[in-house]
């Protein structure tokens, strides 16, 4: 039993050395040519623009609940007003970031997991391989960098539907006008909360993209390995953005001090 026990450690900790060279190799070729350009536009067209209609009903859904939320808190301590305000904060420093990243853990990591791993099983990699394209590159590569590109414009999508799910769910209760909405959302927020809190979420695409295409391109056991492929890919890298989280806003609040308060 004990050593079964150690067996299953040895091969998880393997499992993650795979996985930690994997990401460092497709962080070293990003940046260095040759650029596969037009399969990286085809995939922040499918990656990224195909997922804006998820983001931004999501977005709306969230800013609604948000602000009625907010409004049954405030309303206790007459301070009303702060609505706009307090839900812009929650939206653009954590709200919006993470849920966009957890969204596209389970639209981008399924599809990637599947796709990748269906080449695998049915040999296309290979095919690519022996045609002299590097598959890493072409397949990898790519679906990282389209990530890493898409995810901070899809949390700007977020946090702006959020902040109009947010007006539409206070003129309803109200009858607040859109300009009086909007100038005291913004009337707290700065550069400081927005840029950092949006670039993390680059590592959160990183992450994702890196996780999903590693589960992929190591698939085995034939169509049955592409199903668990992708169940994992979406959970691992969900599991992995909320871990990474932690640490950023830890190293945000080191940076940019101003962003705590």
């Amino acid at each position: 039993m004990l050593a079964a026990a150690a067996d299953r450690t040895t091969t998880h900790l393997s499992s993650v050395g795979e996985l930690a060279l994997f990401a460092g190799k497709a962080a070293r070729q990003i940046v260095v040519p040759p650029y596969e350009f037009r399969e990286t536009v085809r995939q922040l067209y499918e990656l990224g623009l195909r997922s804006a209609p998820l983001i931004a009903v999501s977005g709306l859904a969230v800013g609604v609940v948000l602000s009625m939320h907010t409004r049954a808190s405030l309303e206790r301590f007459g301070a009303e007003s702060m609505i706009p305000a307090g839900l812009a904060m929650a939206l653009v420093r954590e709200t919006g970031p993470l849920t966009a990243a957890l969204l596209l853990s389970g639209r981008i990591g399924a599809g990637i997991g599947a796709e990748l791993g269906a080449m695998r099983v049915t040999e296309q990699i290979d095919a690519l391989e022996a045609s002299a394209v590097d598959a890493f590159r072409y397949l990898v590569v790519t679906r990282v960098l389209a990530c890493v590109i898409a995810l901070p414009l899809l949390t700007t999508i977020m946090n702006f539907a959020g902040m109009l799910g947010g007006f539409v769910a206070e003129t309803a209760a109200t009858g607040m006008p859109l300009g009086l909405y909007f100038t005291r959302a913004f009337s707290l927020i700065e550069m400081s909360d927005y840029v950092p809190a949006t670039l993390k979420t680059m590592v959160f695409g990183f992450i994702i993209a890196t996780v999903s295409c590693f589960l992929g391109f190591t698939t085995t056991s034939g169509t049955e390995g592409v199903g668990r492929a992708s169940t994992r890919a979406v959970v691992l890298s969900s599991i992995l953005c909320i871990v990474a989280n932690v640490v950023l806003v830890q190293m945000i609040f080191f940076v940019y001090p101003q962003a705590a308060g």
